[in-house]
Order: structure tokens, then C-alpha cells, then sequence
């Protein structure tokens, strides 16, 4: 265990000094950005630092001032120290990748009030100074001596910023003709709308007026040159919603205040649907605090027990969607709870048959590689630990699940338990499908309807299998 001593007063002696040094990373600058709310385009938008004076991007001043002040409060004098006067001179910036050295040497002593007076000096990798001036503090009387606490590990990440990134994708593209699938409640017609107003939909109110009509009054919303086709029930207006796609009169459909099995039922029959020769599956996309890029994670909503020809579609719906969303090569882990083939784990043996049948072509658009299990996919410290060698491992774009149940456990998890936000799709069908929690918010609504419409217009352009 590590201990914080302090010195006393009398301990103190004229020329005693104390140091610590640091190397400027980009997420010190947004850790004191978003701490003290300084975002000085200087300290956080590269583009204008460029052209800035310094050319590049710097450290906030106070920074270095607050490297002072965790010396003076943790080593000389240290805990007990009051802090009465500090002065700074800024000789040089601070740039990333700078590494400072913090010194404070003590140059005066007064006994009447147990002040103390220290020089401070901060330079960098070079020598040069880059912060001095003095501090003026009162200098404990009592020993201390505690335990180091030991800082929680943070991680930065704007809420919703990658949705909107997405959403951003989409404003040079054509709105997508969407049957909104009964929606009668607030959060799903007021995603609609918004999906509408932003440009990404053009939104047709599939369901019974009158209700509509009643929850657009309760939201404030107006309703006038929207689209409403009138349908009793649900039920019914899942059908009247295929009907319309099948006709080629609207482009997605888009899930309102019913259950997926309802929307569903006519969207798989075999004479009146919109099956094609793929299997339809749902693909999670997720935006993880703690992860680097978005999350696909497939399937968790749909097939349940699926077999290797159904994964393998699963597997190309996936990519597909990922081609779609922007990612050149997609690199897919087949998820287990092993690394290694083991004929005891079916997992395994699937996802050693999807390698192959990507390596012969039945599989095109990505990169795959499993079994794998879920650390060694997401984590290139993991994979590192057990030598796992592979394009995808530590750096996978989409995770396919063994089957729906650790899908959707997965997911949730993520979701609940990590702070993801969550959009997802149904992929397979002859358009597709955005298919929401209820429990959903209007963002992932707005970001899933983004993704159906980057995804309408991809295949559109032949990009698609």
C-alpha cells in the first residue's frame, strides 16, 4: 500500500524541494476541459489550433497550476497544507506530448504563522521553463500520514455524439417514404416526426386516426401535410404497412407502439410479406462508453436457436449494415466461450464453419475470424494475454452471438450495466425494418431511422451483397 506523508513545519528546512512529472495527453486536456469548463478552442479544436499562434494544440494554463498545487498538497509540506498566495508567470506552452517536470523548492520560512514561501518551476522535456512563480502556504504543525487513494479510472464520451455523427451522414441523402407502424404513443410518433422534420423520413402514419391524432394533440405536435393511413388496430396496421411496402408506395417500415410479433407476423408470410432468400435478423448498434467505435451486435431479437446457414446470413446482414454505416472493412468476431474449436461447444463449430464459408466466398464484405470469446474480442489486452493472433481480435466491429438469448444478454448488459445507447434494425427483408425497444428514447429512434435510410440509399448504389 501507498502512503501520502506530509512534512511538518518544523521538519521543513530552507531549500527542500519536491517534484513530479507528467506527459500532456489529450484526455488530461478534456479531463480539465470538461472539470472546469474552459473549451478555449486553443485547448480543444485541433482544426483552429492549427492556425493559432502556437499551431497546435496546448495545454489549458492553469493545467500546470494545478501540478503545483497536487506537489504542494501531496509531498512538500503535503496533507495539511493551507494554501494562502500563488503567482504564475507562462514562459512557453504546453503542447501534447510535452513532458513537464513540477519542482517546488521552499525559499522562506516565518514561525509566527508556520507560513512558508516556495519557488515553483515547471519545465519541459527540453529544459526550458515553461510556468514559475511562488507560492505562500501554511505548513502543517501535526504528522499525517495516510493511505494513497486510488483514483477511479475515467472515461471521456459525449452521450449520443456517434448517433448524431450518424444522423449528421444522412443530410445530403434523400428522405426514405417510412410506414410508421401504429404509432400511438408519445415516443414513438414523436421519433417519427422528428425523423421527418430532420429530413431522414418521410413519414406515413400507419394506425387509427383518431388515436394518432389524439397523441399528436397530447405532444404538440402538428400533423398537418403528414401522411395518415387509417387502420382499426394493430394488427391491421401491420398489414396495411407490408401492403404499402409491397407496392412499392414506402421504402422502411419504422415500429410504433405494438409488439415486434405483431409487426412481424405479416412481414414473414410466405405469400403477402417481404421475405426475400435471406433470413431476416436483428442487428443491435451500439455506442459504448468505454469502446472506441460502434458496437454491431447480432442476432438478439429474432432467431433463437439459429443454425449455421442462418447465422451466415446473420452474419452477411451484418456486414452489410456495416458497409452501409461507413465501415470499409467490417471485422467480425464469432462469439463463444472459447478461443479454441471444441466439438463439445457447438458455438465453436459454427463459428469455424462461418470462417470457412467467408474464405470461399459465401460470406463477402468483412473480415471474420472466431471462435472467440467476448474479452478477447473487444480488448487487444486480452487477446495479447492468451497470444491470440488476428485481424479482429481486440477490435471487432460486430459481435455474432451464439444465439438470441446470450444476444440479448449481451446487449442488455452493455446497455444497463455500461452506459451504451442502443439503435437497431431488421435486416433480411425486401426493406428495412426499425425496430425499437419500447423503452426507447426519441435518439435511438432518430439514429435508427438514420441507419435504415444510409442503408436504403447504400443498396440502392449497388454497394450492398
Amino acid at each position: 500500500m501507498q502512503f501520502i506523508e506530509n512534512k511538518t513545519f518544523d521538519e521543513i528546512q530552507i531549500g527542500d524541494c519536491a517534484e513530479l512529472t507528467r506527459t500532456l495527453k489529450p484526455e488530461d486536456i478534456e479531463l480539465f476541459a470538461v472539470m472546469s469548463g474552459d473549451v478555449n478552442p486553443a485547448h480543444v479544436d485541433a482544426e483552429y489550433a492549427s492556425s493559432d499562434m502556437f499551431h497546435k494544440v496546448i495545454a489549458h494554463g492553469m493545467w500546470g497550476g494545478a501540478l503545483i498545487s497536487a506537489v504542494l498538497g501531496t509531498e512538500l509540506p503535503g496533507p495539511g497544507t493551507i494554501y494562502l498566495n500563488q503567482n504564475f508567470s507562462f514562459r512557453r506552452p504546453v503542447g501534447l506530448g510535452d513532458t513537464v517536470t513540477i519542482r517546488v523548492s521552499v525559499a522562506q520560512k516565518s514561525a509566527e504563522h508556520h507560513h512558508v514561501t516556495l519557488d515553483c518551476v515547471c519545465t519541459n522535456q527540453n529544459g526550458e521553463t515553461v510556468i514559475e512563480g511562488q507560492a505562500e502556504v501554511i505548513a502543517p504543525t501535526e504528522k499525517v500520514r495516510r493511505p494513497r487513494v486510488a483514483l477511479p479510472e475515467v472515461h471521456l464520451h459525449e452521450r449520443g455524439a456517434r448517433f448524431n455523427d450518424l444522423i449528421a451522414a444522412t443530410s445530403s441523402l434523400a428522405p426514405v417514404s417510412t410506414a410508421v407502424v401504429h404509432p400511438c404513443d408519445a415516443l414513438s410518433l414523436e421519433g417519427a416526426l422528428e425523423a421527418g422534420a430532420k429530413g431522414m423520413i418521410v413519414p406515413v402514419l400507419v394506425g387509427p386516426k383518431a388515436k394518432i391524432e389524439t397523441t399528436a394533440a397530447e405532444i404538440g405536435r402538428e400533423l398537418s401535410g403528414v401522411e395518415i393511413v387509417d387502420a382499426p388496430h394493430s394488427h391491421a396496421a401491420a398489414e396495411t404497412a407490408v401492403a404499402l411496402a409491397r407496392a412499392g408506395k414506402v421504402h422502411m417500415l419504422m415500429k410504433g407502439k405494438l409488439h415486434t410479433d405483431e409487426l412481424l407476423e405479416p412481414v414473414v408470410n410466405k405469400d403477402t410479406g417481404l421475405r426475400t432468400e435471406r433470413r431476416m435478423s436483428h442487428v443491435f448498434v451500439l455506442d459504448v462508453p468505454s469502446y472506441p467505435k460502434p458496437l454491431l451486435i447480432s442476432d438478439a431479437a429474432i432467431n433463437i436457436f439459429p443454425d449455421l446457414q442462418t447465422k451466415a446470413d446473420i452474419v452477411q446482414n451484418a456486414i452489410d449494415l456495416a458497409l452501409a454505416l461507413g465501415i470499409d472493412v467490417p471485422k467480425v468476431a464469432v462469439l463463444s466461450a472459447v478461443e479454441t474449436v471444441t466439438p463439445s461447444i457447438p458455438s465453436t463449430l459454427d463459428a469455424a464453419g462461418l470462417c470457412k464459408m467467408a474464405e470461399r466466398g459465401q460470406i463477402t464484405g468483412g473480415v471474420i475470424d472466431g471462435p472467440l470469446a467476448f474479452d478477447n474480442a473487444v480488448s487487444t489486452s486480452a487477446a495479447d494475454a492468451k497470444g491470440i493472433q488476428s485481424p479482429v481480435a481486440g477490435q471487432a466491429d460486430i459481435l455474432i452471438v451464439p444465439d438470441l438469448e446470450a444476444g440479448n444478454m449481451v446487449a442488455k448488459q452493455l446497455i444497463y450495466l455500461a452506459g451504451a445507447d442502443a439503435a437497431g434494425l431488421v435486416l433480411g427483408a425486401r426493406i428495412p425494418i426499425v425496430l425499437t425497444s419500447r423503452a426507447d428514447g426519441v435518439m435511438s429512434r432518430l439514429a435508427s431511422a438514420a441507419m435504415a435510410q444510409l442503408f436504403v440509399h447504400h443498396r440502392a448504389a449497388g454497394g450492398l451483397s
